[in-house]
């Protein structure tokens, strides 16, 4: 599972790209609980999402020449610039290459053989998210991919040195990934072929990610009262618990979920 023990290899930050800044900390803040603390120029009017005081989220205005409205996933790593060669040698591409984001860390963005688009931090002052697997914060991410799960999980293991887990689920298996030396339970994301799953029908490669919510159900409601839209309706899966998967009202994808955990595996 997540945590914010910044362990290298896991994510230790997520952010939203949307073309109104307002408008989404309205949907989210509505929607989770967050507020929105902006950003001033030397960042680029970068904001961060709070909860209670605690970052769970940056966000940053992108235009429609930019990119389209998504959330990005970050990896933690020791140096940028060694991830930046690594993820070309293993066949995907450096769309930003490594930067300083004044002294609070190292930044790159990368896509991988697929497409699928992720990014990696560098701490310095900024060591990560302050909040995440509890309600209303970044619980879990998820890979689509076009490739076979098992060749998408070989380039982050060249880039990261993940390590994969194997778990049975009605109908097949879900293959797990966590950080190297970690054990099954640091696993924090999976790997799907989109091919697999009706609601990603007609998608490209992409990171999705999850946020924990104490009331599945509720959350979805909640997400199409403030103008999000409902990509596939909650389920329940034992072991798992019930999850849904959803859009904010400029279409970027994330999913919610009301997590089962093994008794002793949450802090």
């Amino acid at each position: 599972m997540l945590t914010t023990r910044f362990v290298t290899g896991s994510p230790n930050w997520i952010d939203l790209g949307t073309p109104d800044l307002d408008r989404a900390a309205a949907f989210y803040g509505g929607l989770f609980g967050w507020t929105l603390l902006p950003g001033g120029p030397e960042v680029g009017g970068y904001g961060m999402f709070q909860l209670g005081g605690r970052t769970t989220a940056g966000a940053m205005k992108v235009g429609p020449d930019q990119a389209p409205p998504a959330w990005t996933v970050y990896i933690q790593t020791p140096d940028a610039d060694t991830a930046a060669g690594a993820v070309a040698k293993g066949g995907g591409r450096v769309t930003l290459p490594p930067m300083d984001v004044l002294d609070f860390g190292r930044m790159a963005l990368f896509a991988d053989p697929a497409g699928a688009g992720f990014g990696v931090w560098q701490p310095k002052q900024n060591k990560g998210l302050e909040v995440v697997s509890d309600a209303g914060s970044f619980a879990w991410a998820e890979l689509y991919t076009t490739e076979h799960a098992d060749e998408a999980i070989a380039f982050y293991e060249s880039v990261f040195g993940w390590e994969k887990y194997q778990v049975p689920f009605p109908g097949g298996t879900y293959s797990m990934v966590g950080p190297e030396g970690g054990g099954e339970t640091a696993a924090f994301g999976g790997v799907v072929p989109v091919s697999s799953d009706p609601a990603e029908t007609g998608s490209g490669p992409y990171w999705l990610p999850y946020f924990e919510v104490a009331d599945c159900d509720a959350t979805v409601a909640k997400a199409e009262e403030l103008g999000g839209k409902t990509r596939m309706a909650p389920v329940q899966m034992e072991g798992v618990g019930r999850f849904a998967k959803l859009a904010d009202p400029f279409g970027a994808r994330f999913a919610v979920i009301k997590s089962v955990y093994p008794e002793g595996t949450k802090d």
